[in-house]
């Protein structure tokens, strides 16, 4: 049986999926509005102990056809580590379709081409990746440790090596003052290098870390409304014209309002149902229920 170090984070896409901790933690864990590996240090996990827990898995789940690499970061491992890691994968689990891991621009942007390609050949078909914004500015204030230009070179590369990508983008992180050039920047980010799928979450800061986020601002931060949200969310959907269809969804249980569609095919659908909860006539999900 797999022990895991926690805490766990990953997508909600892959809870139903096996897990391996091929990192602990982030190697970059500096962006201002995350909380999610503050407690850990972080670590490359040895090959010898992630096959040990492979060939453990295997045994309890021969079936498993999803992987997710944990934590933060895997793809920052070395190409071949990786492949590796991904070779005793595809040995041990037979029915075994799809790894994913999280990954940043800079890591994608640290693998060459080739390098991803052989990656994708091995077994890994998806990278998320946090846009959180397009708009420089913002990305200064959040300490992102990536450029709107960065971003798009590094979506581009994942998209030349046949990997697809999942990304997220943050509403709210402009606060009520700066939405507007947020929202600007990041759909000229997805107009120009469209991911697969795309999602939105809604800010929401760990208490310990608001003091953080806010200093690094460098301004007032005002927190948007639901209302305020709203309307990023319909200024976003009316900008994002993407060359290539995205498959869009605002269904992370930290958003207001669900919705779910294919761009740019069904923005005026989208447009209308987010009219509809403009006006009230759609239920927002209540604050109770909401989280990540």
């Amino acid at each position: 049986m797999t022990f895991y170090d926690m805490p766990l984070y990953r997508p909600p896409s892959e809870g139903p999926n096996l897990i391996l901790q091929a990192t602990l933690g982030c190697s970059f864990n500096g962006c201002t509005f995350c909380s999610m590996y503050k407690t850990k240090t972080f670590r490359a996990r040895p090959l010898d102990t992630l096959f040990a827990e492979i060939d453990d898995a295997a045994a309890d789940w021969p079936d498993a056809h999803r992987v997710f690499l944990a934590d933060g970061d895997a793809l920052v491992l070395p190409t071949d580590h990786l492949l590796a890691l991904l070779g005793r994968l595809r040995d041990r689990l037979p029915e075994l379709q799809r790894v994913s891991c999280y990954a940043t621009p800079t890591n994608l942007l640290r693998k060459s081409v080739d390098e991803l390609a052989r990656l994708k050949a091995a077994g890994l078909r998806l990278v998320y990746v946090g846009i959180e914004s397009g708009d420089p500015a913002m990305l200064r204030k959040i300490r992102k440790g990536a450029t709107q230009a960065s971003m798009i070179r590094a979506l581009e590369r994942a998209r030349d090596a046949g990997l697809k990508v999942s990304a997220t983008v943050i509403l709210g992180l402009g606060g009520a003052t700066l939405w507007r050039q947020h929202i600007a920047g990041t759909a000229e980010l997805v107009n120009r290098a469209p991911p697969t799928y795309l999602s939105t979450l809604q800010l929401r800061l760990d208490p310990d870390l608001e003091a953080r986020f806010m200093a690094a601002f460098g301004e007032p931060f005002r927190w948007q409304d639901d209302a305020g949200v709203l309307e990023e969310l319909e200024d976003l959907v009316a900008r994002l014209d993407p060359p290539r269809p995205v498959i869009f969804r605002s269904n992370h249980a930290s958003n207001a309002l669900a919705l779910a569609g294919n761009l740019p095919k069904d923005r005026d659908r989208l447009l209308a149902e987010i009219g509809a909860a403009r006006a009230g006539a759609r239920v927002l999900r209540p604050r109770f229920l909401r989280g990540l």
